[in-house]
């Protein structure tokens, strides 16, 4: 029997990449994302179901993770892919906003992963990977609040891997570095404000990620890291995902706060 995996927010990205790349591996695929009646291309593929799911709204949730095992008999991986990003000085940002991006990233994740691990233990397997970034181990200026989602999403799937493993599932972190997805459109929000004394350090960093130098990987990369901590049956608990994930990950754990720091302030005044 062909395994089947359950991908949140495949409506495009990584989630997207995702879902074709195990279908083409001849996995079954539970495509989840908020508007499904949107897509028109993964819905063409045999054995991708694609279900409404909104990781904000548990009944979906749990409705989804049944209609999967209905339709397929067992899910056999979740990759908790949907979240997006908030940047800007913290002081702009309305409550809604910093509510709206912890429940999306981690309280989203969390009801998640809870919901299918009853699932994952009758059955003693299961793989949940959780998609992370670079920003869960290191931050960018004025990025608090999604580098503040990533650093749990990291604590949350590190501690979690203990208790899993008393029931014979698997738990990954995947970090991507910079990928060319439509994070800058959607799946991000971005609030400037009008404080003047933040507004140079706005201008440099928008420089900065609109540097045509900088390193994209494409979507597909990082689903290629996701399929294979998915299948490779090991232990391993961290990915990467990217040449810059490499560099800018390595650097961090070899420099010390005030050299990472002035290397990315560096950064900031070309």
């Amino acid at each position: 029997m062909s395994k089947t995996i359950l991908i949140t927010g495949a409506s495009s990205g990584i989630g997207k990449a995702t879902a074709i790349h195990c279908h083409q591996q001849g996995w079954n695929v539970i495509a989840t994302m908020r508007s499904p009646e949107k897509d028109t291309e993964l819905r063409e593929l045999v054995n991708v179901h694609l279900e409404k799911l909104d990781v904000l709204d548990l009944e979906s949730i749990n409705q989804t993770i049944q209609n999967g095992i209905s339709k397929f008999g067992k899910i056999d991986a979740l990759v908790n892919n949907a979240g997006y990003g908030a940047y800007g000085p913290l002081e702009t940002f309305p409550r809604e906003n910093i509510v709206r991006q912890f429940n999306t990233n981690v309280i989203g994740l969390m009801d998640v992963t809870k919901a299918i691990i009853p699932h994952f233990r009758k059955n003693r397997s299961g793989v949940i990977v959780n998609i992370s970034s670079i920003g869960g181990q290191m931050t960018f200026a004025l990025g608090s609040l999604y580098h503040g989602t990533k650093f749990a999403v990291e604590g949350i799937s590190e501690s979690l891997h203990y208790e899993m493993k008393e029931i014979g599932v698997k738990v990954k972190i995947v970090e991507p570095g910079f990928i060319a997805t439509d994070f800058g459109g959607r799946s991000f929000d971005f609030q400037a404000g009008d404080i003047e004394d933040y507004q140079p350090l706005i201008g440099a960093l928008m420089k900065q990620w609109q540097n045509p130098n900088n390193t994209v990987s494409p979507p597909n990369l990082v689903a290629e890291v996701i399929y294979n901590a998915v299948t490779d049956g090991t232990n391993q608990l961290r990915y990467r995902a990217g040449d810059d994930a490499d560099f800018l990950l390595d650097s961090r754990k070899k420099m010390t706060d005030e050299d990472f720091f002035d290397m990315m302030n560096k950064q900031l005044e070309k």
